[in-house]
């Protein structure tokens, strides 16, 4: 998990990376960071900065330590960036990335990366650094590299590159202003800011903002597109547009798929926040039973599924989420959710409204069973997957539930309304559109 974002413009580009990372911030949590430039000098904090945007930079910052009109920023769930680059034959850069790299370990090695501070981040850097342009050096990287990721990199006396791996897997959205560009990770980051949205940068594209805009710089051979499917569901934000495509209109289609294919008998229809409301309303909207909430969100929890330890995920998915007495008490509720990875947050929900007086409660799942790791966005191992060795009806009894259903494959991608082939499904099938990863 994490997101990027980049701004190039004729104005003091700080507020606007402040900005655009607070809008973020869903993406990851345990770190942010900032370097601008004013193409003579680039400034950045060596300190990693621990926690949320706001908490860490301050407006006063501008004036004091962020100057000039091109910057890029970071929210992360693992390693602090930007990380600044000094003294190459490119010279001085900062570089940051979202996504992951299948083959990391062996990278270390290659290029001796024996620090345990930002590793991932040093080995792509240090791949850039040792090329002869930075077009050349993000090349490199789709040829060493195994994996998923979005790039940006700030070159003083360039500009800022930005880069998609050669399938695509992770979004990254063009947007221009009259005296600026940008590029972020969600459509949401971008018109905070009042930015029109341009259109997503493609898979292997390698792209320069300028000042006055952006111009392509090369575009890489690409096997095949493999957007990642998951973000539909989960990891973007509702009112975020991936692809061209409105989060929350695909979510509530695949809410009215599952009401389609549902004959039971309730009395109202709710989702967990946040990203089970979607399809909730969805479902609601087609089947006739009325919507209502169940939990009310405690808007100062952060995001559990995104948090690198379990403990840290049980403990903020229990303080995240308020039972609403007067609408759970002696209803049937069909209980609205995007997925189920471990399947333990779930089951204490349920546990927790049956407690308080519900009847009973259905579980709608708006995307597929998830059966297999995934290499390339959020870090899974098979061994946490409870759908890898259990049946559809042995999850329902294990978490609680009255009834379970997940949206079928086909269903799922007719919901996001993108071709099959355009879309990485690899967690549902245990298909992967990269052959590397299978020996891993």
């Amino acid at each position: 998990m994490g997101g990027v974002f980049a701004f190039y413009g004729e104005k003091e580009c700080y507020r606007f990376l402040r900005t655009g990372l607070f809008h973020l911030q869903h993406r990851g949590q345990e770190y942010c960071g900032i370097a601008t430039s004013n193409k003579k000098r680039i400034f950045w904090r060596k300190k990693p900065n621990e926690g949320l945007v706001k908490s860490n930079f301050s407006l006063k910052d501008e004036r004091k330590e962020f100057k000039g009109k091109m910057g890029i920023g970071h929210v992360s769930l693992q390693e602090p960036q930007p990380l600044l680059v000094e003294s190459s034959k490119l010279g001085n850069f900062a570089f940051a990335f979202s996504g992951r790299l299948i083959n990391q370990k062996e990278l270390e090695k290659e290029y001796e990366i024996f620090s345990s501070e930002r590793p991932a981040t040093r080995i792509l850097a240090n791949i850039v650094r040792k090329s002869d342009s930075f077009a050349q050096g993000i090349s490199q990287i789709t040829e060493k590299v195994k994996g998923g990721w979005s790039i940006v990199i700030l070159a003083p006396k360039k500009g800022i590159y930005v880069a998609k791996d050669p399938y695509g897997f992770r979004p990254l959205v063009l947007g221009r202003i009259i005296d600026g560009v940008a590029v972020a990770s969600e459509s949401v980051a971008l018109k905070e800011i009042g930015m029109d949205i341009e259109r997503d940068v493609k898979q292997g594209e390698i792209i320069l903002l300028e000042k006055n805009g952006f111009q392509v710089i090369e575009q890489l051979d690409s096997p095949r597109e493999a957007f990642c499917s998951f973000e539909f569901s989960y990891t973007a934000d509702i009112s975020s547009e991936l692809k061209g495509i409105p989060i929350k209109k695909a979510r509530e289609n695949m809410g009215r798929a599952l009401a389609r294919n549902d004959e039971i008998e309730a009395d109202i229809v709710a989702g967990v926040p946040m990203s089970g409301i979607g399809a909730a309303l969805g479902y609601a909207q087609e089947s006739g039973i009325p919507y209502n909430l169940v939990f009310a969100y405690n808007r100062y929890s952060e995001r559990s599924f995104i948090q690198s330890e379990q403990r840290n995920r049980e403990i903020i998915a229990k303080e995240k989420l308020r039972v609403i007495d007067a609408t759970v008490k002696g209803n049937r509720i069909v209980l609205l959710d995007d997925s189920i990875v471990r399947g333990t947050q779930i089951r204490r929900l349920i546990f927790r409204l049956l407690k308080r007086g519900a009847k009973e409660v259905h579980v709608r799942i708006a995307s597929p069973k998830i059966v297999a790791p995934c290499p390339y966005t959020v870090s899974t191992r098979t061994g946490e997957l409870i759908g890898t060795c259990h049946s559809e009806e042995e999850i329902g009894k294990m978490i609680g539930a009255k009834t379970l259903k997940y949206n079928t494959i086909d269903d799922f991608v007719k919901a996001i309304g993108l071709p099959e082939n355009k879309l990485c499904l690899a967690c549902f099938t245990g298909e992967y559109p990269t052959e590397e990863y299978k020996a891993h």
